[in-house]
């Protein structure tokens, strides 16, 4: 944390806290962090004693008391990978049952949406990290349902950013509201597919034919 402090004199910089499970956790840490301030302003070493402080909401106890940590903290980050794997009881390294590995389970998109109403709630921003953030199928729900930053690996930004620009916002949020009603994820697949074969984006010059058939395998022509 001093180190961090001391980087924040040099430019922007946040502190988002991974695997936080309680609110006693985000407590101490701020404890601890206030504790540090004082000691860089005691040697009279400069930092920004405005950096925010942040929760990775990646275990399902995260989510279910977000509202409790969003009341103090700055902002949320959901990692989708852990949430997912958490929330299904799923190791996704073990391949006797990584095929039940899905990010687009309802269970999980039901935990993203109480985080997004809580961050919303508090007037905090929330992002989402990890896969998921990176999925053709999975970027449109997640638009619907509030999320606002989309974190992803360099080489997929210029894909999500395409298939953003092809949607509309309204489209998006009646979508949001029949994936809360899913019973399964084959349901969700179908909802996120059929986004992006309404957009036309299966017809783009440039990422259409790789959607086409991620599409196809979701909802087979006839």
């Amino acid at each position: 944390l001093r180190a961090i402090l001391r980087a924040s004199a040099q430019g922007n910089v946040r502190i988002l806290l991974p695997m936080v499970s309680a609110i006693d956790e985000l407590r101490r840490v701020r404890e601890v962090l206030d504790e540090t301030k004082r000691e860089l302003v005691a040697r009279e070493e400069a930092f920004d004693p405005k950096v925010p402080l942040g929760v990775m909401i990646e275990v399902p106890s995260a989510a279910v008391i977000a509202d409790a940590l969003a009341r103090e903290c700055d902002f949320f980050s959901i990692g989708t990978n852990d949430l997912t794997q958490y929330t299904l009881a799923v190791d996704r390294g073990n391949e006797h049952v990584a095929h039940i590995y899905d990010p687009l389970h309802p269970a999980v998109l039901a935990l993203i949406d109480a985080s997004v109403r809580a961050a919303s709630r508090a007037k905090i921003p929330i992002s989402v990290c990890g896969e998921m953030s990176s999925n053709p199928l999975a970027v449109p729900l997640l638009v619907g349902l509030g999320i606002q930053e989309l974190s992803s690996t360099p080489s997929a930004v210029p894909l999500v950013k395409e298939i953003i620009r092809e949607l509309d916002f309204g489209d998006l949020e009646a979508d949001a509201r029949k994936v809360q009603q899913a019973a399964t994820a084959a349901e969700v697949h179908r909802i996120g597919a059929a986004r992006l074969r309404e957009a036309g984006l299966l017809e783009h010059p440039d990422i259409g034919p790789w959607l086409r058939t991620l599409v196809d395998q979701v909802i087979p022509r006839a």
